[in-house]
C-alpha cells in the first residue's frame, strides 16, 4: 500500500466519522458533565484517602 492509497483511506474514514457524529443535545451534555464531575470527585477522594493514610502512618 503506497502513501496515496493510505491517505485516501484515512480521509474516507474521517469523512465517515464526521457523517455519523452528531452534536449532543442538552440532556446528553448534562449527563456527560455529571459523569465527568463524579469521576473527578472519586479520583480526588481516593487521593485524599491516600494522603491521609500516609500522614497517619508517617511515610
Amino acid at each position: 500500500m503506497n502513501v496515496k492509497e493510505s491517505m485516501n483511506r484515512f480521509f474516507k474514514q474521517c469523512k465517515r466519522v464526521i457523517r455519523v457524529s452528531k452534536k449532543p443535545d442538552r440532556e446528553e451534555y448534562f449527563n456527560f458533565s455529571k459523569v465527568t464531575a463524579l469521576g473527578i470527585a472519586i479520583i480526588g477522594a481516593i487521593g485524599f484517602v491516600i494522603v491521609l493514610i500516609s500522614q497517619l502512618v508517617g511515610i
